[in-house]
């Protein structure tokens, strides 16, 4: 028994010696790449500054393992949206890439669902390359008529979270009353253009003159107000709705909130998606009229878009005819470069971007009839 114990072990440890010899060789064989990254360096006390980040040169091996799964990506744009600073708080260790929704191309795929050259878009590193341990969480492009870009936005995560969060969660009806806050970002300028073009009413509050115009005169709201210069919030609503709001689609929280309350309608309808005025203060606010909800049988639901993303199909089935033939205007800030994206992603929280906030990792473009619908949209969007 001694002997075939012995044995046995040898086995075992040989066995072993072969595997890490099979790794060995199969690493020597992957050539070593430089890849920058935007790195979580020092931990986030308040608010998302610059010097929480920082973009660094690293030199490793990246290769797609067919055993685990896994896909290998060149990235070409990342989103900047306020969710990353919970991933980075709460998710991303001190030390390593941040990470987010991004669009990338595979380079090397070992799922069986993706293969080399195809484009994707879902949660990647802020990095030029990205070993993706989940691809089951990407989706596949299969629409390039359209900007690359549009994909972490309209046709994202954003665009599904407005496209969700309005028909889904609002239960909207022809001819009701809309207010949604932060309504020049990525998400409200898209709700506001999908209520109106269902036949509603539509109100925006965003934080500049140039935002509340663009609201009223590009994208098509009823009518807009900027929310620093009102030093009675209540009695902006009570203006812009006399007979109160209908459904009230919340992005920032706190004062807005606690007016909104005071001018829901009776069975009114609070779709939750955001509370961005809260995520930076080391206190959060408090709400004080939440009793009319009780009194105004209001209905307050929030939501996150993953619960959603089987009617991904059926949002582009909605959205695609509807930008191509100019229904839905879109706008994009764009940065270019990694070495600009903490700049972008602090920018968010200030209220520095106009429209959706857009890092453009690596410029590329799928075909001239892309290039050529790229140049189109960009040109009715500055009408």
């Amino acid at each position: 028994m001694y002997c075939l114990a012995m044995f046995l072990t040898n086995q075992i440890q040989e066995e072993r010696e072969r595997e890490r010899m099979e790794k060995e060789n199969n690493n020597a064989s992957v050539e070593v790449m430089s890849n920058n990254q935007v790195i979580y360096r020092e931990q986030v006390r308040g608010s998302l500054k610059e010097t929480n980040l920082e973009v660094r040169t690293s030199s490793e091996r990246l290769k797609a393992d067919a055993g685990l799964g896994t896909i290998f990506v060149k990235n070409l744009y990342l989103a900047c949206d306020p969710y990353n600073l919970t991933i980075i708080k709460y998710l991303t260790h001190l030390g390593s890439p941040v990470t987010g929704y991004g669009v990338a191309r595979v380079l090397e795929s070992g799922h069986p669902n993706f293969k080399k050259g195809d484009l994707v878009w879902g949660i990647t590193g802020w990095e030029e390359y990205s070993l993706i341990t989940a691809p089951e969480t990407c989706f596949k492009i299969e629409h390039t008529d359209v900007p690359l870009s549009y994909y972490t936005g309209l046709l994202g995560m954003p665009g599904m979270t407005a496209y969700a969060g309005f028909f889904e969660v609002c239960s909207p009806k022809k001819g009701e009353t809309v207010f949604i806050s932060a309504a020049a970002g990525a998400v409200g300028l898209l709700v506001g253009q999908f209520a109106k073009l269902f036949g509603c009413y539509v109100v925006g509050s965003a934080g500049s003159k140039e935002k509340v115009n663009l609201l009223k005169n590009k994208f098509g709201f009823d009518d807009a107000f900027n929310y620093k210069e009102e030093p009675d919030l209540d009695a902006a609503l009570k203006r812009c709705f006399p007979e109160g709001i209908d459904i009230y689609f919340e992005n920032v929280g706190g004062k807005m909130l606690d007016a909104v309350l005071l001018n829901m309608k009776l069975h009114g309808r609070i779709t939750v998606c955001g509370m961005i005025s809260q995520y930076n203060l080391k206190q959060p606010e408090g709400i004080h009229n939440l009793m009319n909800l009780i009194l105004k049988r209001v209905r307050m639901e929030g939501f996150v878009v993953s619960d959603y993303c089987h009617l991904y199909p059926k949002f582009l089935e909605t959205v695609l005819p509807q930008i191509k033939e100019g229904k839905i205007v879109y706008t994009e800030d764009m940065a270019e470069g990694l070495e600009n994206g903490p700049a972008a992603l602090v920018g968010v929280f200030s209220g520095h971007n106009v429209g959706k906030q857009v890092v453009m990792v690596s410029r590329e473009c799928v075909s001239l009839k892309c290039a050529i619908n790229g140049v189109l949209m960009a040109w009715r969007s500055t009408r």
